[in-house]
């Protein structure tokens, strides 16, 4: 089976930023947090800035599923899950971070 456009596109992006697949999950995961902080103007990271992040890590990962269900002929739950976590991390943690300095 072909590789799909979505996992070519990953392969240019991990080729250009020379860095891991688990970086760039972590790298995008941040920058869908902090836009969604600063466009939404709410001035400090809360609970709705991690929407967007679950959003595109979940639908990174319905992607994924799909091409390994397509390409290796089952689903790959726990890299999915992997990702998952290195994508959601970092924002859920400044996100309780700042709720927990803020109510001190």
């Amino acid at each position: 089976m072909e590789t799909s456009a979505y996992q070519n596109l990953k392969l240019v992006i991990l080729d250009v930023l020379s860095l891991s697949k688990d970086a760039i999950h972590i790298h995008i995961g941040l920058l869908v947090f902090f836009l969604a902080v600063v466009l939404w103007r709410r001035g400090q990271p809360d609970v709705l800035a991690l929407l967007p992040v679950f959003l595109v890590a979940g639908g990174m990962e319905v992607l994924d599923l799909r091409d390994d269900l397509g390409s290796l002929g089952y689903m790959r739950w726990s890299a999915s899950l992997h990702d998952l976590i290195n994508t959601t991390f970092w924002p859920t943690l400044v996100v309780i971070s700042s709720k927990w300095l803020i109510e001190r």
